[in-house]
């Protein structure tokens, strides 16, 4: 179930999607606090890919065109942008190791995301159905060392991803972090426009803070 729906994304040319995530996060008084950020993704195979993200703290767009990724701040009016790799699946993981930014469920935009999604899994299992937004899904639980994640595909139709759960096992208190993916869109606008980001007379340009 899971190659199926990860096989027909990674196969996809274009799609967007609408998510909504809550991090689990604990204060220092012990008491959990919940953050939301909701987002809406474009992705144009195989070098385009545009994110919007707002919440609780955030509100940032990402903009991909194949040759340079920006990070745009619209509340601050500042922009940062650097030269990108060629493909979207290169520009991701530049993005998480080297920048240390997450974009919303990027695990499931790389072409091969089963098999990173099933690196050193020790236990595989379909829990049962569930109905989610009116979709009935096959509910999937996965588990590697220091981390679960779940999976909700829908079983009719598309084979899409509608729910993402990840728990960080490795933590006295496992906290986890939900997506809800709704909205998809299978034959999006991949317009140049899209993807490109074209600064307004008061944005001003800063660098992204190095990594320690």
């Amino acid at each position: 179930i899971l190659k199926k729906m990860t096989v027909y994304v990674g196969e996809l040319k274009g799609f967007s999607v609408d998510t909504q995530t809550t991090l689990e996060d604990l204060e220092f008084s012990g008491h959990r606090v919940d953050i939301d950020v909701s987002a809406h993704a474009i992705v144009g195979r195989p070098n385009r890919l545009r994110a919007q993200r707002t919440g609780d703290l955030v509100d940032q767009v990402f903009y991909y065109d194949g040759e340079t990724l920006t990070l745009y701040s619209p509340g601050d009016e500042v922009y940062a942008t650097v030269p990108a790799p060629a493909t979207i699946e290169q520009t991701l993981t530049y993005v998480l190791n080297e920048l240390d930014l997450m974009i919303p469920v990027s695990d499931l935009m790389y072409s091969d995301a089963y098999e990173l999604l099933m690196e050193d899994v020790t236990l595989a299992q379909i829990v049962g159905k569930t109905v989610i937004n009116g979709i009935t899904c096959d509910h999937l639980l996965f588990s590697r060392p220091g981390v679960d994640f779940q999976m909700w595909i829908a079983d009719s139709g598309p084979p899409l991803p509608i729910k993402y759960v990840v728990t960080d096992t490795g933590v006295f208190l496992p906290l986890s972090i939900s997506t809800v993916m709704s909205n998809w869109d299978l034959d999006p606008d991949l317009s140049d426009s899209q993807f490109s980001f074209e600064p307004a007379p008061d944005d001003v340009s800063i660098t992204f803070l190095p990594l320690l």
